[in-house]
Parts: structure tokens; sequence; C-alpha cells
């Protein structure tokens, strides 16, 4: 059930949002979160991902099939890039289906907690003087991975 995608080009919401309903009648809800580069100071010239391919799909797909287990989701759908993306640029992609919203709606948060703590993704920013520098994993995103482990 659970569709992943790891790749360097952009992806097109709608069409993935068509996809994904097909002619399936028994979603009532349909939950997406895109992420962004974001360029909070007006300094990041762009942001290089790396990832090890087949490790980092194998990774996403048994987050996906995890949150399949906890939820009654009739669709689960990940696209995360990697490379070199610029402030604005589209990164990752989630989209979760159910017969109910709050399914829907837990399990995409689920899902993206898992991939900004878990998910094999090396981040790089390299600012407009030139200067690069590993991102370093958030405090707040492991505690809020905290919430989903028993």
């Amino acid at each position: 059930m659970a569709s992943i995608s790891v790749q360097p080009q952009d992806f097109d919401i709608s069409a993935e949002l068509t996809a994904l309903r097909g002619t399936n009648h028994n979603i009532g809800a349909i939950v997406t979160f895109t992420g962004t580069v974001r360029d909070i100071n007006a300094s990041l010239k762009s942001m290089s991902l790396e990832h090890y391919p087949g490790m980092t799909e194998k990774e996403l797909q048994r987050i996906a099939e995890e949150a399949e287990a906890r939820w009654p989701l009739l669709a689960c759908r990940i696209i995360h890039r990697y490379g070199t993306l610029a402030p604005g640029d589209n990164i990752v992609f989630v989209i979760t289906a159910s017969p109910h919203r709050k399914a829907a709606f837990e399990a995409a948060e689920f899902l993206m907690d898992f991939l900004k703590s878990k998910a094999p993704f090396w981040k790089k920013e390299t600012t407009t003087e030139g200067h690069g520098s590993w991102v370093d994993a958030k405090e707040s995103d492991e505690a809020a991975l905290k919430r989903w482990i028993p």
C-alpha cells in the first residue's frame, strides 16, 4: 500500500493526489504535508541532501509500514528529494489517506516526526557567502518523536 520515492527531481503535488485518490471511494480524508527549503536569515544559497541509496528507501518503507500498522490507512505516499536545492524548493511530500480524518492527520504527523529524526539523510547548508555547514539534529525533533515510542 505505501509508495516511496527518493528522487532528485521535483514532484507535482496535484498529480500525486490524483494518482493516490484513483477510484478509491472509501477515502474520507486525505492529509498532505509539503516540506520546503526555508531561508530564515536571507543568507541561504542552497541546501544539499545526501543519502545512501537502497538503505534510505528501505528505512522510509519501514516507517510507512509502521504507520499503516498503527492507523487504518487506505494509502500512504512519501517522496523525499536529494541533491542540491534552492530556498523555496520542495524537499519532502507526505500523503496519508484514511476513511476518517483523525487517522490521516495522526499518521501524517507520525511520518513527519520519524522522517525528521530517523530518515537517513544528511543536510548541508551553503550560505550566499560560500560557507558550508552540516545541519545538526534538533532536540525539538527528537522530543516530538518520543511521543510515538511506547
